[in-house]
């Protein structure tokens, strides 16, 4: 389920009052007092008992006591520890999950974006937080066709058909003006070539057995092998879409006008949350970076919990949501995991 796990163990009475901490300061955003968890717990213990369990699971790193209050916080191995270990998920209730399949059904047209879009959107809107997906990997996808339509200045619309029914439109900037006859050949030759195989090994092909015979080409092969290389090894496909970035402002911690100015940076330039995104692709069902596990100080106040989502039993892609550190990870985990399946199915639904 996580990114990384928690090593430490715990006595239960250690365990039953660092969850009650977690829990408490999920809920309230404020650090949390000894009489407070002597409530919380249910254990019949005295504040300053309570007081000196806090100071061992201070010193073991999994709390921290601000120094304008007597109350104490979790740190992000409090956090781990609590999600690894102490953390019930809430299911789902039957209704809920209905609901998100109803939003997630296609229309009399299906289009995969759009889909997209809306889980982003549905994600956002059930945690109030940000909901990203990143669009679908196209290494599984057979290409059905390829062709070329001139535009003006030095560019060409490609125009890619994969045999899921989805259409790809890029803009290549070309050396030369090509005549409507030399992209109709280089459509030809390229979609004889590559049809009915997927994005991998169209790019590895290409990479190989056509670099090598370059000279061997006349000049519209040449060109062809040119602009595929433009089309295959555009980064178009790698991107996400993003939904609800304005709701992590209504949360105190990441409210510093600083903060939000690199935070939304990141989400714009992208780089940084693909590349940790990208990490999931390949993971194992649920996975939570707490903080600083991400690797990347910009989310330091962040937490990233990712779920991945399947076409015809490929994974192809991941969804999750961005929030504060302090997010109902008992919730929240359900949701993307679910939304992840769903998604997945939806994608799947096209004729």
């Amino acid at each position: 389920m996580a990114a990384k796990r928690s090593n430490l163990t715990l006595d239960d009475r250690s365990r039953r009052l660092l969850k009650a901490l977690v829990e408490r300061f999920i809920h309230d955003a404020q650090p949390v007092g000894s009489r407070t968890l002597s409530r919380d717990s249910g254990l019949e213990l005295s504040p300053a008992t309570v007081r000196n369990v806090m100071s061992d699971l201070e010193e073991m790193g999994l709390v921290a006591a601000p120094h304008t209050s007597a109350g104490r916080v979790p740190t992000v191995k409090g956090y781990r520890l609590f999600i690894d270990t102490l953390l019930k998920v809430q299911p789902l209730s039957r209704v809920e999950v209905e609901q998100l399949r109803e939003n997630l059904q296609t229309g009399e047209e299906f289009n995969p974006q759009s889909i997209i879009s809306t889980a982003s959107s549905l994600l956002s809107g059930i945690t109030n937080m940000a909901g990203v997906v990143t669009l679908p990997r196209r290494d599984h996808s057979e290409i059905r066709h390829l062709e070329f339509v001139p535009l003006s200045e030095g560019r060409v619309l490609a125009i890619l058909v994969f045999s899921d029914h989805e259409v790809q439109n890029r803009i290549l900037h070309v050396e030369r003006e090509y005549s409507p006859s030399e992209l109709q050949q280089a459509s030809n030759y390229l979609s004889s070539l590559f049809a009915g195989r997927g994005l991998m090994d169209v790019r590895q092909r290409l990479l190989g057995e056509l670099s090598r015979t370059r000279e061997d080409m006349n000049e519209t092969m040449r060109a062809a092998v040119e602009m595929a290389g433009k089309v295959f090894s555009n980064s178009e496909e790698e991107d996400y879409v993003m939904a609800g970035q304005v709701n992590l402002m209504s949360f105190k911690e990441l409210s510093d006008v600083d903060k939000l100015r690199q935070l939304f940076e990141a989400f714009t330039t992208k780089r940084d949350i693909l590349h940790l995104l990208d990490q999931c692709v390949s993971a194992d069902g649920v996975q939570i970076f707490i903080g600083e596990e991400s690797g990347y100080k910009v989310l330091d106040e962040c937490s990233v919990v990712t779920a991945p989502y399947e076409i015809d039993d490929h994974v192809v892609g991941v969804l999750g949501v961005i929030g504060p550190t302090r997010m109902a990870y008992d919730r929240v985990i359900p949701i993307v995991d679910v939304t992840a399946r769903l998604l997945g199915a939806a994608l799947n639904s096209r004729e």
